[in-house]
C-alpha cells in the first residue's frame, strides 16, 4: 500500500508543514509508511492546485490519498469538488483523512471485500458533505472578513494587509534574472497570484 500525504496551506505565512507530525503519527500506528509528501501553499477554494494534481498524476490504483482534514483537500464549489472527485476516482486514489473516521478502513488490511466496498459508499457520502460544509465555512469566514473590512474602510479604519517588501523584492529579482515561476514559488513559499502580481507590478514577462 503506498500512502501519499497532502499538505496544504492557504498562504505562505501559514505553515502547511504543520499536520506533518500527526499524519505521520497516524500511519505509524497501523504499521504505514509515508512514501511520499506533497506540500503547497495554496488556497483550498481553488481547483488549480499543482501539488494536489502532481500527487494524482504520480499516484497507481489503490494508493492512499492522506490528509489531516477534508478541508485541507477541498474547500471548493459543488463543480469543482465534483471534478476533483472524478481526477481522484479516475485514479482509483482512497482518500483517508484523519477527521473522518469512516474512511481509516480504506488503511485497513484485514477488512472483507463486503466491508470495504459499504465503507467506500459511506466514505464517499460523508466526504461530500464535509466539503459541503468546508466550503459554507469558508464562504460565511469571506463574508464576514468583507463585512468588517466595509464597515473599517467607512470608518477610516482599514488599512489593509502590510506587504512583505522584502520578499517581494527578492520575487522581483528571481525574475529580472529569468527563474521561471515555479521555481520562484518553491524558493520563497509564495503563492502562484503573489508571483503573477509582482510580474505585473514589474511589466515582466517571464515563462512559467
Amino acid at each position: 500500500m503506498f500512502v501519499r500525504a497532502y499538505l496544504r496551506a492557504s498562504t505562505s505565512e501559514q505553515d502547511a508543514q504543520r499536520a506533518r507530525v500527526s499524519l505521520e503519527a497516524f500511519a505509524a500506528e497501523r504499521g504505514l509508511h509515508v512514501a511520499s509528501w506533497y506540500v503547497e501553499n495554496e488556497s483550498g477554494s481553488k481547483l488549480a492546485r499543482p501539488e494536489l494534481f502532481r500527487l494524482l498524476r504520480d499516484a497507481h490504483p489503490g494508493d492512499v490519498l492522506l490528509v489531516e482534514q477534508v478541508d485541507r483537500l477541498s474547500r471548493l464549489t459543488a463543480q469543482d469538488w465534483e471534478k476533483l472527485k472524478a481526477e481522484i476516482g479516475a485514479r482509483s486514489v482512497r482518500v483517508v483523512a484523519l477527521d473522518l473516521p469512516t474512511s481509516w478502513t480504506m488503511v485497513a488490511t484485514s477488512t472483507d471485500a463486503f466491508t470495504v466496498r459499504m465503507f467506500e459508499a459511506v466514505n464517499s457520502m460523508m466526504l461530500d458533505v464535509l466539503a459541503a460544509v468546508s466550503r459554507k465555512d469558508y464562504e460565511d469566514r469571506r463574508r464576514r472578513q468583507q463585512q468588517g473590512q466595509a464597515q473599517a474602510k467607512a470608518e477610516g479604519r482599514y488599512k489593509g494587509r502590510p506587504e512583505d517588501t522584502k520578499r517581494n523584492a527578492t520575487i522581483a529579482d528571481m525574475l529580472a534574472r529569468g527563474m521561471s515561476w515555479t521555481r520562484v514559488q518553491d524558493a520563497t513559499g509564495c503563492s502562484r497570484a503573489t508571483v503573477a502580481k509582482i510580474a505585473a507590478r514589474a511589466k515582466m514577462s517571464v515563462p512559467a
